[in-house]
């Protein structure tokens, strides 16, 4: 069954709590922490996290878009993530081991994002170690961007890969995402969708996250 992450980077932050409410039938929150830096926006950092960990027993899936993430893993899975994500390309190959080791120590799940410039194959080295890959769709650092259909070829060739050797990794898709979009991800071996204006447009958000999660 596929799983959807609404984020919550265009919810209305003046109703933090409601929002969350709206949409509590999903099956992870998804949290964009932006610098500034290694994306050109900002976005929130530990006490909205912690904010939104009180309002919810749902799993915050956090997508860290910050430079050096191997120095705040760890304190964003304290604060409350249950899946933190960070970017294979803002770590080194000798930090990107120990980034996911030190989540893992925190008893969170541990998972590596690709830009569309990145290979599938940059992850292979780590990915015994991951619990999820996310395949960013757009350019990470701005909502509302044009879906890139050309990424769904990297999403094949980590599901052919996963399952050739037999990977429990869950594969995530972040950007543009769509009634339309998100058949095209499910289709080629996505099974958690990210989205965030679709949903939180929606006139009724519970029952456009069903129509998402029933795409087969």
């Amino acid at each position: 069954m596929t799983k959807i992450a609404p984020s919550i980077l265009t919810a209305d932050f003046g109703q933090l709590d409601n929002e969350i409410k709206s949409i509590e039938n999903a099956d992870y929150i998804h949290i964009d922490v932006m610098d500034g830096v290694f994306v050109p926006n900002l976005s929130f950092g530990f006490p909205i996290l912690e904010s939104v960990r009180k309002s919810t027993n749902k799993i915050l899936d956090v997508h860290l878009m910050i430079k050096s993430p191997s120095v705040y893993a760890a304190r964003f899975a304290e604060a409350g993530g249950d899946i933190i994500t960070f970017h294979i390309e803002a770590e080194t190959p000798e930090t990107i081991m120990k980034t996911i080791t030190d989540i893992h120590n925190c008893g969170k799940k541990a998972g590596i994002s690709l830009k569309p410039g990145t290979p599938a194959e940059a992850v292979y080295p780590y990915i015994e170690n991951l619990d999820l890959i996310l395949v960013m769709t757009v350019e990470p650092g701005y909502g509302g961007q044009e879906f890139m259909a050309e990424m769904l070829t990297k999403i094949t060739e980590l599901r052919e890969y996963i399952d050739s050797h037999n990977l429990k990794c869950e594969i995530e898709v972040d950007g543009g995402i769509n009634i339309d979009t998100a058949r095209l991800c499910v289709a080629h071996g996505a099974n958690v969708l990210v989205a965030g204006i679709d949903v939180f447009k929606a006139e009724d958000r519970a029952t456009h996250i069903n129509e998402l999660r029933s795409i087969t």
